[in-house]
């Protein structure tokens, strides 16, 4: 386990956005931080089993390449399509930022609270499959840092 990775997903990634301009114009894609910061609470529920999911919608052929690329070191791409997520963002939730940064620390929470009550786990996500805490901690934190960087944060090079 990669201590790092769930240290910054536990702490810092809650810091980091609450310092973000919430004006920051994004490099790529059409969320604003607001919409950014709820779109990753959402995943959290994903992750935290909140939002159960039955079918795993990745073709079987491809799943195994698809969870090699989630353990590996390499990013998303810029403008990576979310089968999930509509064409358009939707309206946000909150009526600031800082709210919804406040929403996004209680899923992550709920997330290692229900890894805690039992390590063993396994939480259905519909696009890379059946995932234990580790794998769901490296999805979390690759996915964190995919959207720091589209606002032109990147915490690992400070």
């Amino acid at each position: 386990m990669n201590f790092e990775k769930e240290n910054f997903l536990r702490t810092r990634f809650i810091s980091i956005l609450q310092q973000m301009d919430p004006g920051s114009i994004p490099r790529w894609g059409k969320m604003n931080v607001q919409q950014m910061v709820e779109h990753i609470a959402d995943m959290l529920r994903w992750a935290n089993g909140k939002i159960k999911f039955d079918t795993i919608h990745t073709p079987p052929e491809k799943l195994r390449s698809y969870r090699e690329f989630l353990m590996s070191d390499k990013p998303f791409k810029e403008n990576t399509k979310n089968p999930f997520l509509a064409e358009q963002p939707g309206p946000v939730r909150h009526k600031t930022v800082q709210a919804a940064i406040g929403e996004l620390h209680e899923e992550v929470i709920i997330f290692f609270e229900v890894f805690e009550r039992d390590p063993q786990l396994v939480i259905r996500n519909p696009i890379f499959g059946d995932l234990n805490f580790e794998q769901s901690i490296q999805l979390l934190y690759k996915h964190s840092l995919h959207h720091l960087k589209q606002f032109g944060v990147e915490p690992l090079s400070t």
